[in-house]
């Protein structure tokens, strides 16, 4: 596995992808920019760092399972994409690890429905907690215009789920690859 590295995501007035959307689901939102970069933007309205470390949840043979059918990022068809930054309770943090991962998966089925949806949508986790972040954890998707359905099908389910019982900050980021 490589090392982790760590994305800074910064909102402006230039950057690769247009923002078409910014919706607060919970808690507060972030202020509005018309572009997205995932690099350190002079001038940025706001950044958000994250990690790309090993997995926290998963089996492995859900790891096995995920690596057979995930897309990479970065495919050329993929011009549509989401940064969905979110940040749980304290509730779910006071919670041992196995307990967490018994509401993500065996109660809310997190990687088994979110499989449907692959390789049409993929997807990379950063973490952002233990950096003193705003939010816990920032997923960035990428999918075709074609796929825009599946994926608000995707985040309908999960948000539907035990799981986002926890949640008590979510921001929604749609943004367009600029051509």
């Amino acid at each position: 596995m490589p090392p982790p590295f760590t994305v800074t995501f910064s909102a402006g007035s230039a950057g690769p992808w247009r923002v078409e959307r910014l919706s607060t689901l919970a808690g507060p939102g972030l202020p509005a920019a018309t572009h997205l970069a995932m690099t350190d933007l002079p001038g940025a309205s706001w950044r958000l760092r994250g990690v790309v470390s090993h997995p926290r949840y998963s089996t492995a043979a859900e790891l096995k399972m995920l690596a057979g059918v995930q897309a990479g990022l970065g495919r050329p068809e993929a011009t549509c994409a989401a940064l969905i930054p979110i940040r749980k309770s304290e509730a779910w943090w006071s919670m041992a690890q196995d307990e967490r991962r018994a509401v993500f998966e065996d109660r809310s089925r997190h990687i088994a429905l979110s499989m449907k949806y692959l390789p049409a949508v993929a997807r990379r986790l950063h973490h952002a907690r233990d950096l003193g972040e705003p939010f816990d954890f920032l997923t960035w998707f990428e999918f075709a215009p074609e796929h825009a359905a599946a994926f608000d099908d995707l985040l309908a389910e999960l948000r539907a789920s035990p799981e986002w019982t926890y949640v008590e900050r979510e921001v929604e980021i749609r943004v367009r690859r600029v051509d």
